[in-house]
């Protein structure tokens, strides 16, 4: 193989110091991405309340395919509640239902829909439903993912932090199932299949157990356990992972630099 020189040698130089830093520095990376991540979504109503409605909805369209962006599954900013949850959930906020029929985005649109095209349209009028000056404006991320992506963050600080004076602990996996895993699966799912129970008459689906709608805390909570503990389960082993690697990296830098 012929050996690289001139401009092409100081080019897979830089390229390999750039993967060796982003390698040591991999928990500032993943922090930073994270907090850009998170950080968006809570931007675009900041913005949807200063006027420029043009650089939200870049924001909102941006994240649309990542995420249901329902509001009455949604934080919201400067409004008269943070949250504008179901009537069906019981919560002591006033439910979005109370709005239904002064909304632009929901006006003939069915609150519970019988039918797979009626569910398709209230879903879409939900997203759609992006707040105003009264109800305030969503964020473009919902309740739920809000939480799972902030306190991936959370945790991935928290790691950084402990990693400077020992060894981070792993949480076992077992533990993950339980504590991370289990409470948002049954959480999601079991509301996901009475919505679509109900509209498309699944007779299982349509139980009392599945006849329910998941509150802002319950979400945004199932959502922190989730994130906070897939950290500190898959953490230590990228860490390990990204340590030989640096390892080996490091050590072909210091040949390739002294020949």
């Amino acid at each position: 193989m012929a050996k690289v020189t001139g401009r092409q040698r100081s080019v897979v130089l830089g390229l390999d110091k750039a993967i060796y830093w982003a390698g040591r520095h991999w928990l500032v990376v993943v922090a930073l991405l994270l907090g850009v991540y998170v950080g968006l979504p809570i931007l675009a109503p900041v913005l949807m309340n200063a006027g420029a409605a043009g650089p939200a909805d870049f924001i909102y369209r941006l994240y649309s395919p990542m995420c249901h962006q329902m509001a009455s599954r949604s934080f919201f900013l400067f409004g008269e509640q943070y949250a504008y949850p179901r009537e069906l959930a019981g919560t002591d906020l006033t439910p979005i239902d109370a709005y239904w029929e002064s909304r632009p985005a929901l006006q003939g649109v069915p609150r519970y829909p019988e039918t797979a095209g009626g569910l398709a349209q209230q879903l879409a009028a939900l997203r759609a439903e992006r707040g105003d000056a009264q109800l305030g404006f969503k964020m473009a991320l919902c309740e739920r993912d809000i939480a799972i992506y902030g306190f991936m963050l959370l945790g991935t600080l928290l790691y950084a932090l402990v990693r400077r004076f020992r060894r981070p602990p792993r949480l076992p996996f077992w533990l993950f199932l339980i504590v991370g895993l289990a409470p948002i699966a049954l959480d999601g799912f079991s509301q996901l299949f009475g919505t679509y129970g109900q509209a498309l008459d699944i007779a299982f689906f349509q139980q009392e157990i599945f006849n329910r709608e998941s509150t802002p805390f319950l979400r945004a909570a199932t959502g922190a356990l989730f994130g906070f503990s897939l950290v500190w389960t898959f953490f230590p082993y990228v860490d390990r992972s990204m340590g030989e690697f640096n390892s080996e990296l490091g050590e072909k830098l210091t040949r390739a630099e002294s020949s």
